[in-house]
């Protein structure tokens, strides 16, 4: 091999060029390819690093190599793999002016790292593709491709923050994409950064906005759908959440899944225990099991008397959730109680949610400052008071997915009996709706009256 290139310099530039294409040709069409590797690494250093080779002749030759290795004539995927990171390492202290070249081999080398699920390598090969160069500028379409690939690629590695990077050079180039495949594998990554961000009542809306598009496989959807569940029940309890829930709750399909149960009892207002919430944490991923910290400040408020602590040793001594399950689960139980009790202690609180007194007052004043529950704070009494009547306005007006409803009532003075007409109204509908899914079921029927 070293002859035949020494000979080669000695040729005028026309018969160099037919000299190397040929030997190129000839390297690549053997049987034996046991040292194709080493030839093609001698034969590219040759081309690229001799001055007596011309810049036209380097280039073909680099085009005519990287055109055989996209159609397989190399076989072997290591010895494939092995060729393209040797050429790019010896074209790498000349890249401008091979940048063509240099862009194909990255998008091969990917494609070889993607399928040996080297996610984050994958990534880091796409990511030192030149897309703005003065020579050659990809079309937006293709950047925005490329953009979301590495995207896909970070988040499978469940690097997040990374991936939010380029998701956010992708999004300005969204309007100009129409490759419907693209656009829909970028959705799937907003999501996928929203859930990875903990930012899971948008990324339930997302998921569940995808797994209703047609041209998704099937399986696909229903693994979205499941996504979008696991998302609502770790969503912060509220107004917006449940919203969330009422639609995923109104879909049929989501009876089928395991989580069903779970999302059924937080959608009605049901207290959770914590057996019953065993069973879905092992469902989740370790992102949405991720240690959360308690700051200073509410390590300080969340303290109790020492006192206290010796006179009722039932207590607990925990200062705040652990988890983000953890907290989405005492958050909705708190949500919960205010259905359930008119007012309650700072001490019966915490023994609800197993907290201390301190750190459960801090829990409700902090949700009663992001206007998602609704009551007061009694600090002298040591007493939650809630607001129940308007947490069911506000249940009606936007739990069931109405919007905003304009609610005009008479304002008789007399609070105590409203609320009492407001029970016995959702007692009377509750019941409507248990008769009628009997009926549905046709566990129930009722005869024809006769006059």
């Amino acid at each position: 091999m070293e002859s035949r290139l020494a000979q080669f310099a000695a040729m005028n530039q026309k018969d160099k060029a037919t000299a190397y294409q040929s030997l190129l040709s000839e390297i690549l069409a053997r049987e034996d390819q046991s040292t194709i590797v080493a030839d093609i690494h001698a034969l590219v250093d040759n081309v690229v690093n001799q001055e007596s080779v011309g810049l036209v002749i380097s280039r073909s030759i680099l085009s005519e190599l990287v055109k055989a290795l996209s159609e397989g004539k190399v076989k072997d995927t290591e010895q494939r793999k092995r060729i393209v990171e040797d050429t790019l390492e010896i074209i790498q202290p000349r890249i401008v002016s091979y940048e063509e070249q240099v862009n194909s081999l990255r998008f091969q080398l990917a494609d070889i790292l993607e399928e040996e699920e080297e996610w984050s390598a994958a990534a880091r090969v796409l990511m030192g593709i030149s897309l703005d160069s003065g020579q050659r500028s990809l079309p937006d379409e293709d950047k925005f491709r490329v953009y979301v690939r590495i995207v896909r690629l970070l988040l499978e590695d469940e690097d997040s923050v990374e991936a939010e990077r380029y998701y956010n050079r992708a999004a300005l180039l969204a309007h100009n994409a129409t490759d419907k495949e693209t656009l829909l594998q970028f959705k799937l990554c907003q999501a996928r950064i929203s859930d990875y961000g903990r930012k899971f009542l948008e990324a339930a809306t997302r998921y569940h906005e995808l797994s209703w598009v047609p041209e998704i496989d099937e399986e696909e959807r229903k693994h979205m759908l499941s996504a979008a569940m696991t998302c609502a029940i770790l969503a912060p309890a509220g107004p917006n959440r449940s919203r969330v829930l009422a639609s995923l709750c109104r879909d049929e399909r989501t009876a089928d899944l395991p989580s069903y149960n779970i999302l059924l009892k937080m959608f009605h207002d049901r207290i959770l225990r914590p057996n019953e919430i065993k069973e879905f944490e092992g469902t989740l991923k370790p992102h949405q099991l991720a240690k959360i910290s308690i700051s200073s400040n509410d390590r300080l408020a969340s303290a109790i008397d020492e006192d206290d602590q010796a006179n009722d040793p039932s207590i607990s001594t925990r200062k705040g959730p652990s988890t983000v399950l953890d907290r989405a689960v005492m958050e909705h139980n708190l949500l919960a109680s205010s259905k359930i009790y008119n007012n309650i202690t700072f001490r019966g609180l915490g023994a609800l949610l197993d907290l201390t007194p301190g750190a459960a007052e801090t829990m409700a004043r902090r949700m009663i400052e992001q206007g998602r529950l609704k009551g007061t704070i009694d600090q002298v009494e040591k007493l939650i008071s809630f607001d129940v009547l308007g947490e069911e306005d506000d249940a009606q007006g936007k739990a069931g997915g109405l919007g905003d409803v304009e609610q005009v009532e008479e304002d008789t003075g007399a609070p105590f009996t409203k609320r009492w007409d407001m029970q016995i109204r959702l007692t009377a509908a509750n019941v409507e709706t248990i008769v009628q899914h009997l009926t549905e079921k046709g566990l129930v029927s009722f005869g024809a009256v006769q006059a």
